[in-house]
């Protein structure tokens, strides 16, 4: 059947928005959105009740590697260097290390499990390494809980920097299996050129980002995403020809980016954060037409063990190793091994095998499908309970705040911050004038039930006022906080 244009766009439109819309209401009971949005694919796909036929996995794979690189990149905007800076370290040994352990472990079990190939288990193992802590932290953030011991930085870091360690693994085994004469030591030294061309390339590109947005001064705002995509993509690209980790790359870049001013940087990273999402949808969802649910019955059971094994075993033991360097808790290794979550990331590895015609790659493609299911179905649902079993949860009590003069590329000190106002303040009923507010803090803004008042020195405050606080440094928010009484 010929499809058109419109028909396309009619079908895509019609599941972008029923992907959105399941996702907002399933979400609340802790349902992953990624299984959501792989689920409403396979719905749509041709064995499902949609009926639309797709089995193109150069389609899928281009798309999901334009869709991974703009979400490192919107990943990376939002790294804070103050809070990654303590857990650095042990990120990096997490997303380096704990994916090289990960990976040889279930490539070891899979060759038994499945008889395959030494080659062909560690190609499995090394698609299903990396983690997407996407899923893990819209749980989080919808039930507003927060994390101790510095463990969300650390997931953060960790889920944001170990795909272009899995992609070298996965593009690695695929070629020693494509290429019989080549030997495994041609890819020590091909794994430092690629990354360190990498690394400096995101260094690079994205000190240029910064310094091109600050300089070039357009006469429309609205051209400004566009440029920095236009960026975005040509560090990727370029990177990967001259050999680099391109992945990296735009996740350094990225990193680099959001650590320093730039005009517009609040509205971009809103844009990108919002760009993220939709390249999240739509890979899940192309993903999800992708799979033909008759294929997976065969491997079912070999999926079970491979997945429980990677589940209980490898990815604690990779993590256990990984953070033996540095002083953590039991409970946070523990805890951090259940956040393990496959995402829609391996799928799209899955397809490197497929379209380089490895022997038993469709078996690999659905046996990776069923892992990140039951990851995410499993894993998924459980975070807010283990979290609270291992005694990590907190609430999330963090004020909403703004940086002065960040979106006209300047760097300020202050920052405007909202304060909720409980009835058990000691300052509500008195007027601005009789509290002994710092000198560098003021209220410039009160909510009083959708209603805004501009506040003067004798404005009485109320129970429930939000108020938008101006502070220069966070020792001034402190001393706000125990005037208010907070």
């Amino acid at each position: 059947m010929n499809f058109t244009i419109e028909d396309i766009l009619l079908s895509a439109s019609i599941l972008l928005f029923l992907s959105i819309l399941i996702s907002k209401n399933l979400g609340k009971l802790g349902i992953p959105s990624l299984a959501l949005f792989l689920g409403v694919g396979v719905l749509a796909g041709s064995e499902g009740i949609g009926g639309i036929y797709f089995d193109d996995s150069q389609t899928a794979q281009s798309l999901g590697t334009i869709a991974l690189t703009i979400i490192l990149f919107s990943g990376g905007l939002d790294t804070r260097w103050e809070s990654t800076r303590p857990i650095l370290w042990r990120g990096i040994t997490l997303s380096t290390l704990g994916v090289l352990i990960t990976a040889m472990l279930v490539g070891l079990f899979a060759t038994y499990v499945l008889n395959f190939t030494l080659l062909e288990g560690l190609l499995l193992g090394a698609i299903v390494s990396s983690t997407d802590a996407a899923a893990v932290f819209s749980i989080l953030r919808t039930r507003n809980i927060g994390l101790k011991h510095n463990l969300r930085p650390t997931l953060e870091l960790e889920s944001g920097s170990n795909d272009p360690m899995a992609y070298f693994l996965t593009i690695s085994f695929t070629f020693l299996l494509t290429n019989e004469e080549a030997s495994i030591w041609q890819l020590v030294p091909m794994f430092f050129l690629q990354m360190t061309i990498g690394a400096v390339m995101g260094v690079v590109m994205g000190r240029v980002m910064v310094w091109t947005i600050n300089r070039i001064r357009l006469d429309q705002e609205g051209l400004y995403p566009a440029l920095t995509l236009a960026m975005v993509i040509f560090t990727f690209a370029f990177t990967n020809l001259i050999s680099g980790n391109g992945f990296l790359a735009v996740y350094v870049s990225a990193v680099i980016m959001g650590n320093h001013n730039f005009i517009h940087k609040r509205s971009l990273t809103k844009f990108y954060d919002g760009i993220a999402w939709l390249m999240q949808i739509l890979m899940f969802l192309t993903l999800g037409l992708l799979v033909f649910p008759s294929q997976m019955l065969p491997v079912i059971g070999s999926a079970i063990l491979i997945s429980l094994f990677l589940i209980l075993v490898a990815r604690p033991v990779s993590v256990f190793i990984g953070m033996a360097f540095f002083k953590t808790s039991w409970q946070d290794k523990l805890f951090v091994s259940w956040v393990g979550l496959r995402g829609a990331v391996p799928i799209v590895f899955a397809t490197y095998p497929l379209l380089a015609g490895v022997e038993r790659s469709n078996m690999i493609f659905n046996i990776v499908f069923f892992i990140v299911l039951t990851s995410v179905m499993l894993q998924g649902t459980t975070l807010k309970l283990v979290a609270d079993w291992l005694n990590l949860s907190e609430q999330d009590n963090s004020p909403k705040r703004v940086q002065l003069g960040e979106d006209l590329g300047y760097k300020s000190s202050s920052s405007l911050v909202e304060l909720h106002l409980p009835g058990s303040s000691s300052a509500v009923g008195k007027p601005l004038v009789d509290l002994q507010l710092p000198k560098t803090s003021l209220i410039v803004l009160i909510d009083r039930g959708g209603k805004f008042v501009t506040p003067n020195g004798a404005t009485e405050l109320a129970a429930g006022d939000k108020l938008m606080v101006m502070v220069d440094q966070d020792e001034a928010l402190q001393e706000v906080n125990q005037v208010l009484g907070l």
